[in-house]
């Protein structure tokens, strides 16, 4: 029978809880979430409980990530049922702040990532977006002090813009990363799914046919211009406002020019209605 988990709001009741853990010698693992829980971020507090003796989840829709002109009074917000998900995976603590906790008055502190979050991806399109998730994340892991941190691969460069940032400032975080959770079709899981019509949601599997596609290509040999070429034509066709469709080198998001380059990731962003999606696949 699943046992409801400690909610903690502040950050004085959350180092407390976190407190009593330790002093049990256990050991922590941190998933970070903004809510509006799927099967895919289920995936991730599985993978952080076979990691470690204890679950932390946080649950914090995070404004300095969006612009002003993005969802963040839209988006999909829906605690109860993200709480019966928790609880039904026997989560230890769910750390679910409001925003003057996490940002309290006179806040003037923030985390300028550069590297990974400098590739040209989606720091193109959203230059604010990894200052918000670095700082954030940053005081997150101050905050629970995990041994590890749980993140999924759906958002890559966010990945290893994490990674970068804790082993930069040696915050002690082992940052994992877990294989994106996809529905029977292909399409990654994303609370953002949401927003799609029935005909936009047919048409959003195109994104991961385009990936194998062009993944496909480049594993026989094909160039790597063409085979992205073919790719990004049948994501255009199927009626997005493609962003980007790119292949990089895995680990450093790298461009590259042939499959000889390393181990390599492609990645896409592209709006379909109003609704923008992100997805990557390795080749």
């Amino acid at each position: 029978m699943s046992r409801s988990p400690l909610i903690a709001r502040t950050v004085p009741t959350l180092r407390s809880a976190v407190d009593n853990l330790r002093k049990r010698k256990a050991t922590i693992a941190l998933v970070p979430t903004m809510g509006a829980l799927h099967d895919g971020h289920v995936s991730l507090v599985r993978l952080a409980r076979r990691r470690a003796s204890r679950v932390v989840v946080s649950i914090f829709v995070n404004p300095t990530q969006f612009a002003p002109t993005e969802d963040f009074g839209a988006y999909p917000r829906t605690w109860k049922a993200d709480l019966a998900k928790l609880a039904a995976e026997d989560v230890d603590i769910v750390w679910h702040p409001g925003a003057e906790a996490m940002y309290p008055e006179g806040f003037a502190t923030r985390i300028v990532p550069e590297g990974p979050a400098l590739a040209g991806l989606e720091d193109r399109f959203r230059p604010h977006f990894f200052g918000g998730v670095a700082t954030v994340v940053g005081k997150l892991f101050t905050q629970c002090r995990p041994d590890v941190a749980i993140f999924g691969e759906k958002d890559f460069q966010q990945l290893r813009v994490v990674a970068q940032m804790a082993r930069d400032l040696d915050l002690g975080v082992k940052v994992i990363g877990s294989r994106t959770v996809r529905e029977r079709d292909g399409l990654a899981m994303s609370s953002r799914n949401v927003y799609l019509s029935p005909q936009e949601r047919q048409t959003a599997t195109t994104l991961y046919r385009a990936m194998k596609d062009s993944a496909g290509r480049i594993r026989v040999g094909e160039e790597v211009a063409a085979a992205m070429a073919r790719g990004a034509a049948m994501i255009t066709a199927a009626g997005f406002e493609l962003d980007y469709f790119e292949v990089r080198h895995a680990a450093t998001l790298a461009p590259v020019i042939s499959r000889k380059d390393g181990p390599l990731r492609i990645l896409v962003a592209a709006k379909l209605g109003t609704t923008r999606l992100i997805d990557n696949i390795a080749v």
